[in-house]
């Protein structure tokens, strides 16, 4: 991949989080920048603002001249877009300069020092907040996210690296097997709960893939993994360090107080202890998120001091347990939870802030196959909510299974308050139900929803804080 001869970047899916990034990282860099996506969304809106040309309709002809040089124009696609779009063919078939999303963010981040974080839950936020650390210390740091940061309102940040200083902050992805892509100097591991089993071919393969992601170490690199994490620590690793709750951990959670919304707790290590760090986000899996980016960064080379400062500073990531809507009567939070981990977690982070409140949830099950893989677990997860207004499953790229429905899934949850609604119903059905928190979680498109779902509040208790 020579950039020096590129001009022009057509991203094919580029209305994804992590194409978008990469889209913005080379709009930032002076490249013409254009791409496809199936539907206009925000995030397509915004990349459009940013002067990126940008087109719905899957037809080639409809593409700028200047984005169909084979000289000039870098192709990058997702491998989430179908096998039979015709732009991917035309592109493929003409034998353009033709790559996955992760092939590209492994050559940008190659010549950089890197800390990919990796795991099944928990990326997003983990990278964020890293790259907050390292970007508050003064550090040079880019940052590649699957999310947009509260704090910078964008899943890109571009440092200064002249003659390679600094740092990259890079989510390594699990899925299509991307994180393989890259080099790290510092790998993350915050957990390894099965998921896209529709990409392995079972449990193990899922498994294997992780111990090939840290053999993908560079020389004297560290590896950071949670405690219960089990992985073959490479030979090239100059340090291999383990966090958590258990007493067997390098890295010790303790003293965990909930207080106005937000955590506060130590780590112990060895016969020190780094008291006072505060996060302003519920939940025992975001200290764990925390901890994870406070190692990083601390192996990186940033004092304790400003590591506990700017996590203290550090606003969160949109749909990861955002509030949209607060008030003394009513409190609203929307989160991109779509594996049944994932949505425990989210539940349990809820009743941590919110005790004896009832809460209604609305869920959106995303993919057949992953339904199908945890159908009891998403029935044990979803029984933590008092109400639960269930919605039809996200197809996303799949077709669908038979058998695998959301009534199926709904048959198997062990509580007397649920109902599996429409789209069109959603609402309706929503207004009927008395709750103290409502929580919508899902990786779909249940995130049209979030402002219709806030102004049913606004109408109710007028505007939130």
């Amino acid at each position: 991949m020579n950039l020096k001869s590129i001009h022009s970047v057509y991203l094919i899916g580029i209305g994804g989080i992590g194409m978008s990034a990469l889209a913005r990282w080379f709009k930032q860099n002076n490249y013409a920048v254009g791409g496809y996506d199936k539907t206009s969304s925000d995030l397509t809106k915004a990349l459009e603002a940013e002067g990126m040309w940008i087109h719905y309709s899957d037809n080639v002809d409809e593409i700028p001249a200047e984005f169909k040089s084979k000289d000039s124009s870098l192709i990058i696609f997702t491998p989430a877009i179908p096998k039979e779009q015709s732009e991917l063919n035309f592109f493929r078939d003409q034998s353009y300069q033709l790559y996955k999303r992760s092939q590209v963010l492994g050559f940008l981040t190659k010549e950089i020092k890197t800390i990919g974080i990796a795991g099944t839950h928990g990326k997003t936020t983990t990278s964020s907040m890293a790259a907050h650390i390292m970007n508050e210390s003064g550090m040079p740091c880019s940052a590649f996210l699957g999310g947009i940061t509260q704090n910078y309102n964008t899943n890109v940040l571009i440092g200064n690296h002249a003659n390679g200083s600094g740092w990259v902050v890079a989510e390594a992805d699990e899925y299509d097997r991307s994180f393989l892509q890259l080099s790290p100097d510092i790998a993350v591991i915050n957990n390894m709960d099965p998921d896209h089993l529709d990409i392995y071919e079972n449990e193990q393969a899922f498994y294997d893939s992780f111990n090939e992601y840290v053999k993908r170490l560079k020389p004297n690199g560290i590896l950071i993994r949670r405690v219960d994490v089990d992985i073959q620590v490479p030979a090239q690793a100059s340090k291999s360090v383990t966090f958590g709750e258990a007493i067997e951990a390098d890295y010790r959670i303790q003293n965990v107080v909930v207080e106005d919304g937000g955590v506060s707790f130590s780590i112990d290590h060895d016969f020190s202890r780094w008291n006072n760090i505060r996060i302003e986000m519920p939940g025992m899996h975001n200290v764990m998120n925390a901890t994870a980016a406070f190692l990083a960064a601390h192996f990186a080379g940033v004092s304790i001091d400003s590591i506990r400062a700017s996590l203290s500073t550090f606003g969160g990531v949109k749909r990861r347990f955002e509030y949209i809507y607060k008030n003394e009567n009513l409190v609203y939070v929307d989160d991109y939870a779509h594996h049944p981990t994932e949505l425990e977690a989210l539940l349990k982070a809820v009743r941590m802030v919110f005790p004896g409140k009832k809460v209604a949830t609305i869920f959106q099950p995303h993919l057949y196959t992953r339904t199908r893989d945890f159908m009891n677990e998403f029935a044990q997860s979803l029984a933590l909510t008092d109400e639960l207004l269930l919605m039809d499953i996200y197809p996303a790229r799949e077709l669908p299974i038979e058998g695998i429905t959301s009534e199926a899934l709904l048959e198997l949850i062990p509580s007397k308050n649920k109902k599996v609604v429409t789209k069109d119903s959603l609402l309706h059905e929503l207004e009927k139900l008395n709750y103290d928190v409502v929580v919508t979680a899902g990786a779909g498109d249940i995130d049209r929803f979030i402002q219709p779902i806030k102004m049913l509040c606004e109408n109710k208790y007028g505007k939130g804080k």
